[in-house]
């Protein structure tokens, strides 16, 4: 037997409502505030990912899932989403459209990672990029759409942090801070962050093993070095967030784990799935643009972590889109199979759920069927019904039915759905 390839998973019914219900939510939230879908591709030049992840970052030297085609160019499987943002708003001209510039994405990405609650190395993200804007205003948006989003989904539990980490003319004052606070007791730190003494500083603070926090601990915090104005800008994000209702908790050491942010990062961390278990992050990336060769165009935005989301969707989302009613069509007889067919068409654009009995079952067999899929009503075509324009809505819950013109069959299911949904 073949099997999937360790890290992917199949993603069955009925847990495909609730990516489908979560995705749906994404589009309106996002659409509501002006945001429209960019469909990238899912390779990329590998240099894409060199240049803006950053070379030194775990992904880049540890985590891409990196092969040559059939002429020897370097190509990945996306491991994020905001480079390609990027790469694609450089490419298209998108800067000649009405700045700012609202996106955002759903789809498949890639990391050769170690498998844990919630993560795969085949992953879904969710995102929203906004290019064009360098306000605290625009940190200020992006978060609240995030907040919206949550909220919708149901959440009252997710924390949001948040940090300054400065332009990037404040990291090397910041890394020579870091790393001779840090000298004392260098050899205790981890083989990884051993690694990144040289390569990426910066990451030790992102560091989860524990030894390694503890040393890190009592280090000066980024947000300390920060220039004046980035800690202007920060604190305005802050103080927009306040005004709106949007609690965030400053987390001193939160510097993510891509290269192009600068000033304002956030993650979103889920109380159930722990502290270390990053469901969104994101921040403002005011050079990533012209770093890549386009015009210097500021952006923020975040990703979420589709998989990690859903392991935790709220109970009362996770009811309403796994417990919608299902209304079965049972059509008796060959002669009624089409005409079940045709009913079922109607009852599914009145906005019910009315799967058709396809096999040729007797009545006993359809309604046992009808009953293992979950069907709060049934709807029943046999000769006589044909014969007289009708059909049987049954109530299975109570037992009781009615003979109705098949012009009222979806006014009388709908009524059962609802009589069963209140009971």
């Amino acid at each position: 037997m073949i099997r999937k390839v360790k890290g992917t998973r199949d993603v069955l019914p009925p847990d495909t409502r609730l990516w489908v219900g979560v995705e749906n939510t994404a589009h309106r939230v996002f659409g509501g505030f002006g945001y429209d879908e960019i469909r990238l591709p899912v390779m990329e030049p590998t240099e894409l990912y060199v240049r803006s992840v950053g070379e030194n970052t775990d992904i880049v030297a540890k985590e891409m899932y990196t092969f040559a085609d059939r002429k020897g160019r370097s190509l990945t499987l996306r491991p994020e989403g905001t480079a390609g943002v990027a790469r694609s708003f450089i490419e298209n001209g998108l800067g000649q459209r009405p700045q700012p510039l609202r996106l955002s994405y759903i789809g498949p990405m890639f990391r050769y990672e170690k498998m844990q609650r919630g993560r795969y190395r085949q992953f879904a993200q969710i995102g929203i990029e906004l290019l064009g804007a360098a306000t605290p205003t625009a940190d200020v948006e992006v978060l609240l759409v995030l907040h919206t989003f949550l909220a919708e989904l149901g959440f009252d539990d997710l924390v949001i942090v948040l940090n300054n980490l400065g332009d990037p003319e404040d990291r090397p004052v910041f890394i020579d801070r870091l790393k001779s606070e840090l000298e004392p007791r260098r050899a205790e730190l981890c083989s990884d962050c051993q690694r990144r003494w040289d390569a990426n500083p910066l990451r030790i603070l992102d560091c989860k093993v524990p030894r390694c926090r503890e040393l890190v601990a009592d280090t000066t915090p980024v947000a300390d070095v920060a220039n004046d104005e980035a800690k202007a800008h920060v604190e305005a994000v802050e103080r927009g967030l306040d005004d709106l209702g949007i609690t965030v908790r400053r987390s001193p050491r939160l510097v993510r784990g891509l290269d192009y942010y600068l000033r304002t990062v956030f993650e979103v961390v889920s109380p159930e799935l722990g502290e270390d278990t990053v469901i969104c992050g994101g921040g403002r990336y005011d050079r990533l643009i012209a770093d890549l060769g386009g015009a210097s165009v500021p952006g923020i935005g975040f990703a979420i972590g589709e998989d990690r989301l859903v392991e935790v969707l709220p109970e009362g989302f996770r009811q309403a889109v796994l417990g919608r009613p299902v209304v079965a069509v049972v059509p008796i007889g060959a002669e009624a199979a089409t005409a079940g067919l045709a009913l079922s068409r109607r009852l599914a654009l009145a906005g019910l759920t009315a799967p058709a009995e396809v096999t040729g079952r007797s009545l006993k067999a359809g309604l046992k069927w009808a009953g293992k899929i979950g069907a709060r009503a049934v709807v029943i075509l046999g000769e006589s019904e044909m014969r007289d324009g009708t059909a049987i809505v049954r109530d299975l819950a109570k037992g009781e039915q009615e003979v109705v013109e098949l012009e009222g069959v979806v006014e009388c299911a709908r009524r059962m759905v609802a009589e069963l949904a209140d009971g």
